[in-house]
């Protein structure tokens, strides 16, 4: 990899963005307009405070919020000041904070008003935290960024391309969160790629949903300063399908990059008393898309086109696209250019096209490494690639299909059980709005299949009735003996389910 300093600096991305497209109203947020120059000069006033407050190049710099311009804001002052982006879900408990806080190394965190509570107490015993930025009224011992934005702007402090630009936390729904280390370049790279691998002419304005702490919200961040054409978003706080039905009417919105419990939610929504008429694209990631929701949304709102992708935070969130006008239902797309993908066996050899095995990736925005960690960098890189822990296979076409996660199969009996294909033979149930399946230790099959379901409004069923509907679908050994309805199937902060909350339930419940 290349490591000429700056040529793929993320913050010169962000200026040769606004030099392209000047000064314009570019961000709709709560009933007001933010303008691409206003954004840029307040991050480079941010930096520079930052700056001459003492942050270092290489300095971690958390930034937890909730999605509003302040985060934008915060990133590209991060990105100016040499600083490494380290983002955090707003969702995080106070020991989940704390342990980021700590193994991070972070010196300054810059967060809201609604999180400072959390902020204060995950600090207690962090000594490497200095500093507590807010972006509002500045408590005891805090600072504001009113007040950091006060100093004048500078220039970019220089970085080499292949010097860290974010570390980003992953896996805390299995584990204790592991930071993944991406550099400047890599994240250049992908937001380059996957431009390439989406652009259509004309097709500018779009609705940002996802929670930009998430490595896919990040992305899509990135893709945008690559944009030929003037972007415009409008931003929500947080998922509301109302508000997102809304926004889409009121400003012809084209595209927006989604996870499938936002289309499950927006399926139970009237779409058809809204304008939609301007609406392209749905753009799918982070898990899989269940066949039925797929069918719904074809039948409802037509014009829309949905492209799954396929992508980890281990290699910047992407790998794989369905290009517009060819994609393939079932199928998350094929390799987005730069991508190698090869499909192994258990002993890491390949295997021949249409058979599943684990899913390996190959390209320049793969990881530097795990912080901290060497030893699970060399596991998961081993030969060259990036082994990505889910199961697929791609056909003679080339077009990748995700079967499952392999932490996730479920042997019952000595037959894999996979939980998507429980999930998605579930969701065809009339009265089934969502769905999540783990397997159970059990002494006579060694696991046993435990399902739970979230009922649609309005309708109602029973547990019998849906074992015995999926017994009807689903092979002797596959289907949930044990179906539990819940009022919400727990979703992860960005709209997994939730398997680590399920498996602890069906443990406490045997």
């Amino acid at each position: 990899m290349a490591d000429r300093a700056g040529e793929h600096n993320l913050a010169r991305l962000a200026e040769g963005s606004l030099d392209r497209h000047g000064d314009y109203d570019s961000l709709f947020f709560e009933g007001r307009w933010h303008s691409s120059g206003s954004l840029a000069e307040r991050a480079q006033r941010l930096a520079a405070g930052l700056v001459r407050l003492g942050v270092e190049p290489g300095d971690r710099i958390v930034v937890l919020m909730s999605n509003c311009p302040d985060v934008g804001v915060a990133y590209q002052a991060a990105w100016r000041a040499g600083a490494v982006l380290t983002p955090a879900v707003f969702l995080l408990t106070p020991t989940e904070l704390r342990h980021l806080f700590a193994d991070s190394g972070a010196r300054a965190v810059i967060t809201t008003p609604d999180l400072a509570g959390v902020v204060r107490e995950a600090r207690q015993g962090v000594e490497a935290l200095e500093w507590v930025v807010t972006t509002g009224e500045a408590g005891e011992g805090e600072l504001s960024t009113a007040e950091l934005e006060q100093a004048e702007a500078g220039s970019v402090v220089p970085r080499a391309d292949g010097d860290l630009a974010a570390l980003m936390y992953t896996g805390g729904t299995t584990g204790r969160a592991k930071g993944v280390m991406l550099s400047h370049e890599m994240l250049w790279r992908a937001g380059e790629a996957g431009y390439a691998a989406s652009y259509v002419p004309g097709v500018n304005r779009s609705l940002v949903t996802l929670p930009l702490s998430h490595a896919y919200g990040m992305l899509v961040t990135v893709v945008g300063l690559h944009a030929r054409e003037p972007n415009v978003a409008a931003l929500l706080r947080w998922f509301d399908p109302v508000s997102f039905l809304t926004l889409t009417a009121e400003h012809r919105l084209q595209s927006s990059a989604v996870v499938p419990s936002m289309i499950q939610a927006l399926l139970a929504c009237p779409v058809e008393e809204f304008d939609l008429s301007s609406l392209r694209y749905l753009v799918c990631g982070a898990a899989p898309l269940a066949p039925e929701s797929v069918r719904a949304l074809s039948e409802r709102v037509p014009q829309v086109e949905l492209r799954e992708g396929y992508g980890l935070t281990e290699c910047c969130a992407l790998a794989s696209t369905n290009p517009p006008g060819r994609a393939r239902v079932g199928s998350v797309g094929l390799p987005v250019p730069g991508v190698d993908v090869r499909i192994v066996d258990d002993r890491d050899e390949e295997v021949a096209r249409g058979e599943v095995g684990e899913i390996c990736c190959r390209s320049p925005f793969v990881m530097l490494g795990y912080w901290n960690d060497p030893q699970l960098t060399a596991d998961v890189t081993r030969g060259g690639w990036l082994h990505t822990g889910d199961m697929g296979y791609v056909d003679e076409d080339g077009y990748l299909f995700i079967v499952d996660r392999m932490k996730d199969l479920i042997i019952r009996g000595g037959f894999n059980v996979f939980p998507r294909d429980v999930e998605d033979a579930l969701l065809e149930h009339a009265a089934v709005a969502a769905a999540g399946v783990v397997g159970r230790p059990d002494e006579a099959h060694g696991e046993e299949v435990v399902a739970f379901v979230e009922l649609r409004s309005g309708f109602e069923t029973d547990e019998p009735e849906l074992v015995a509907y999926a017994k009807e679908r689903l092979g002797g050994y596959k289907y949930p003996r044990e179906i539990k309805i819940l009022p919400q199937v727990p979703l992860t902060p960005v709209g997994k389910v939730d398997r680590k909350a399920l498996r602890a339930l069906a443990e406490r419940e045997e």
